[in-house]
């Protein structure tokens, strides 16, 4: 019926941004990054002249 698309056009729009809002959240948050700090990357960066 177009008299109510706008409303069910709302309704989905909200269902979607909020499934799309908490796949994002989730991915994000579900894995942990750990710095990896190597002494060898850090000898070879103290190596590299930054005066060429």
């Amino acid at each position: 019926m177009p008299q109510m698309a706008p409303m069910n056009w709302l309704i989905l729009f909200m269902n979607f941004t909020m499934i799309f809002l908490m796949f994002n959240s989730i991915n994000y948050f579900s894995f942990k990054y750990e710095i990896m700090k190597n002494k060898n990357n850090m000898k070879i960066i103290k190596l590299i002249n930054w005066k060429w």
